[in-house]
């Protein structure tokens, strides 16, 4: 480990370099998943540094999600899991949300959502379409005053189109945006009326042309939606 733990200097700040040099070490996998770090004394002395620049690193890197931080264990290198990702996004979104912010998800929406559906089509799997088919149902049953959990309805549906693509690529750059179409809708369709069978419509034809492997159609009524999205938010909002 001495080149990856190699002296530093006293040269710019000291607990930035390391945690720099830290994070390249894992991000080139010399220092794998699982793998225990030396002592902190150890880390100073191999750094040549004080503990108290060593010990900034050490919190910024285990505030990130790199390193795990166990009391009477030691320090470990950790996995980073999708949901890390996509929780990261989501807080970025809530603290970002407002009418602008609306305005670019649904162009964002629009870029990617179609082409999501078509891949969905034909990577789709029976568990995919069962899934799909609930939330249609779910959505159809619910009571029209609980607007809140309607919005959730859709949020999960739109979510397992994504995750019938099988791209978890496309699940941790969607799944955040997903998640800000509850409060979307509930400020947007507020007052709009038939809303609901609209979206059901909408839906039901997505979930038979992705059930019947038709890309091109899944493509054209995904855009479709998002399409009457944009209208209505431009009526409404703008």
């Amino acid at each position: 480990m001495d080149e990856i733990f190699g002296k530093i200097g006293t040269a710019q700040t000291l607990s930035q370099k390391i945690e720099r040099r830290i994070e390249e070490a894992i991000r080139q996998k010399k220092l794998l998943v699982g793998t225990k770090l030396p002592s902190e004394r150890e880390l100073c002395e191999m750094f040549a540094v004080s503990r108290t620049a060593l010990r900034e690193a050490l919190r910024r890197l285990s505030a990130r999600g790199l390193i795990q931080i166990k009391k009477g264990s030691g320090m470990f290198v950790s996995e980073l899991k999708i949901e890390d990702a996509i929780e990261s996004l989501n807080l970025y979104y809530d603290l970002s949300f407002d009418s602008d912010l609306i305005s670019q998800i649904i162009e964002v929406r629009r870029v990617f959502e179609p082409e999501i559906a078509r891949i969905a089509a034909s990577n789709r799997t029976d568990e995919d379409l069962t899934a799909l088919n609930k939330n249609i149902t779910d959505l159809a049953d619910c009571d029209p005053d609980n607007t809140q959990l309607e919005a959730d309805i859709i949020n999960k549906f739109h979510l397992n189109v994504a995750k019938a693509t099988g791209n978890k690529v496309m699940i941790i750059s969607m799944e955040p945006i997903y998640s800000l179409l509850p409060r979307m809708r509930n400020l947007i369709y507020a007052n709009v009326d038939g809303e609901k069978d609209f979206t059901i419509k909408a839906h039901r034809a997505i979930f038979e042309a992705i059930r019947d492997k038709n890309g091109e159609q899944a493509y054209q009524e995904m855009a479709g939606q998002i399409d009457r999205t944009l209208e209505i938010y431009t009526q409404y909002l703008k």
